[in-house]
């Protein structure tokens, strides 16, 4: 199973890194988090500079560390403005191409399990996903080494290890939509209601009784992918990824194997 996973993996990884439009994908994402992190560092910039002002002026101003404060800022407006709608797109031809193609019939009755199918399919979008964010370090290398106090080198990793779990999750569920649909379009604007609607969970906690706000704010991806950004790790967060990826992989798996049946 470990070799069919991992030949499932190389395919996906070969198929994003030879086609234009992931670099299409991967470049619009870039130019979007590179704007959106130079806005914010500038706003904080400012924010440092209209309290030292303050502080010469003889204003008494609270200690304030904008480091931290702009790497959760950051990683929070990632989450809620360019996550969404770049997952959505990344997930949608995992399967709804291979319905469209007819290919998908081929692969639901090979041998291959259907879980290792939809795990190496999941492996190699989140790799690629990985690979897009890589240039972050570059701009955080630069924008941290001049931090005073001096950033935790475990805050910013935990933070990019929340955004990989919190992606993963997303785009495990969006294989499943995927898997669904022969239309690519379709399935991209379905995944993207389902991140909004995942992003939105504590929002509408706020608004329903107890125990169902308790449920809903515990099963919020964006609670927990906070508490990672903040440096604060929680078994019961991680859990709630593991959760939400497996459960995509097993709905996906489920999805196919219907087609299977069908085509008996």
């Amino acid at each position: 199973m470990i070799s069919n996973i991992i030949a499932i993996f190389r395919k996906e990884l070969l198929g994003y890194f030879g086609s234009p439009l992931s670099y299409i994908i991967a470049g619009f994402f870039w130019l979007f988090s590179g704007t959106l992190f130079i806005l914010m560092l500038l706003g904080t910039a400012n924010l440092q500079f209209d309290l030292l002002q303050q502080e010469q002026a003889g204003i008494p101003v609270g200690t304030v560390d904008a480091t931290s404060e702009f790497l959760q800022s950051f990683f929070g407006m990632m989450a809620l403005v360019v996550l969404p709608p770049t997952l959505a797109v990344l997930s949608m031809g995992l399967y709804a191409e291979e319905r469209k193609r007819g290919t998908l019939e081929l692969l639901a009755t090979s041998p291959l399990t259907n879980w290792a199918v939809a795990a190496g399919k999941l492996l190699g979008v989140v790799t690629f996903f990985i690979f897009t964010i890589a240039p972050w370090a570059i701009y955080e290398a630069i924008a941290f080494s001049t931090a005073d106090p001096p950033l935790p080198p475990t805050v910013p990793i935990l933070a990019h290890v929340g955004l990989i779990l919190f992606a993963a999750a997303i785009l495990s569920l969006g294989m499943f939509i995927s898997s669904l649909t022969e239309s690519s379009i379709l399935a991209a604007l379905l995944t993207f209601i389902l991140a909004i609607a995942l992003l939105l969970m504590e929002v509408v906690a706020n608004f329903v009784p107890s125990p169902w706000s308790d449920i809903l704010t515990h099963l919020s991806l964006l609670q927990h992918y906070e508490k990672l950004v903040r440096g604060v790790v929680e078994t019961s967060g991680l859990a709630l990824f593991g959760s939400y990826i497996l459960l995509g992989i097993f709905l996906t798996a489920q999805s196919i194997e219907a087609l299977r049946f069908s085509r008996r």
